[in-house]
């Protein structure tokens, strides 16, 4: 049974269907046609820097280990609580993950315990910012060129937010950004990788086409193009970067939607705020609505909340599972305990919220949170 008031619906905002009607017509719906590269002018001129288009922000994840020349031997720095495939895109190089524990008030990693995880193998840092809230990147960033090791941004929720006025994406020698169907602006499947390493910007477009210079030549800089590099399919058709384009059009009204819904959530809680966690912004982050979560007291409270909410229709999820304790690294390297980490793995439940939700859909959700709440003490 489906339910009434579904965790993520995806939308139509503006001229989706027209523009792909329009990739059709102009007789090529491969990568890097028309849509891709105006999507790649709106993303150099938002983050003044070297973009590219992939098919996934694990695309853009992939692209970013091997564009740090990532090998067997090397180790790179995650926090436990975040999706696999920040994880994964290290480890397909052969990287050993050391994984960092979430701060107390916020799932992101906990920067001040990464200098002790650091040693000679170390080659980078990759932070997560969760529901799209910044992690302390001045501190970061200091740590990082102190020991002379690389940034990665995994800033897949992290679309139009900011670090003290900055840009999140624009912090890291590399950054990557999602556009799946459950995230602000969406495309179905799509990310970027946003390059701010000048260093990496002629190796990032060889492996981004298969590891040849192919957009050297169709510049005009080379006679003919051949296979010079390591590298992948990374471009996504230029039907999803049509999809994209419209929905890029329409950000401004897309982010006033979600940032009043997350509003109405956060103000209606708040006299429950005593029995349940709500978001935690610091204060040097913007919030970009990208989810909004509550923080149960235990792992049962938790389970008990979303089946409370799922007999009422509503479809509430929880987020993540430690990576440190998945099956798959425990059969690498020993485990240890990330108590932050764990306790939000087990605590933390997501309510619906997307563009297309209506005041009475978050009221309704709102009124069955406290009903439950209510009905415990």
């Amino acid at each position: 049974m489906l339910s009434k008031i579904p965790f993520n619906k995806p939308f139509i905002i503006g001229n989706e269907v027209e523009y792909i009607k329009d990739a059709i017509s102009r007789g090529q719906i491969s990568g890097n046609g028309f849509y891709t590269k105006k999507c790649h002018a709106f993303f150099e001129s938002y983050f003044n820097a070297k973009c590219l288009l992939t098919s996934s922000c694990t695309d853009a994840l992939e692209m970013s280990a091997l564009l740090l020349d990532i090998e067997p031997g090397d180790e790179v720095i995650i926090p436990s609580f975040t999706f696999v495939s920040t994880a994964n895109a290290f480890i397909l190089r052969g990287a050993k993950i050391i994984f960092a524990d979430s701060q107390t008030q916020h799932p992101n990693i906990d920067h001040t315990k990464l200098e002790k995880l650091i040693t000679h193998k170390t080659k980078a840092i990759v932070v997560v910012h969760y529901a799209g809230v910044a992690c302390d990147m001045d501190a970061i960033c200091d740590i990082a060129h102190r020991h002379n090791i690389f940034v990665v941004e995994d800033a897949a929720q992290a679309i139009d937010s900011f670090y003290k006025g900055k840009r999140l994406g624009t912090f890291g020698d590399l950054a990557a950004l999602s556009f799946h169907e459950t995230k602000n602006i969406i495309a179905g499947e799509g990310g970027l990788l946003v390059i701010n390493n000048k260093s990496f910007e002629k190796r990032a477009e060889i492996i981004w086409e298969k590891g040849t210079n192919r957009a050297a030549f169709f510049k005009g800089e080379v006679n003919k193009y051949g296979w010079v590099d390591v590298g992948s399919s990374f471009l996504p058709s230029d039907i999803t970067a049509a999809f994209l384009f419209a929905q890029l059009e329409h950000m401004q009204r897309i982010q006033f939607q979600r940032k009043k819904l997350w509003n109405l959530y956060f103000d209606a809680l708040k006299e429950i705020s005593n029995e349940v966690g709500l978001p935690y912004i610091p204060e040097y982050a913007t919030n970009n609505a990208h989810l909004f979560y509550l923080n149960c007291k235990s792992e049962t409270e938790r389970d008990n909340l979303i089946r409370f909410l799922k007999e009422r229709n509503i479809q509430a999820v929880f987020h993540y599972l430690p990576l440190h304790q998945s099956d798959y690294i425990k059969n690498l390297y020993d485990s240890k305990e990330l108590f932050q980490a764990q306790r939000f793995s087990a605590t933390l439940i997501r309510l619906p919220l997307y563009f297309d939700m209506l005041v009475d859909d978050i009221m309704e959700i709102v009124k069955a949170v406290k009903e439950f709440y209510y009905s415990n003490q």
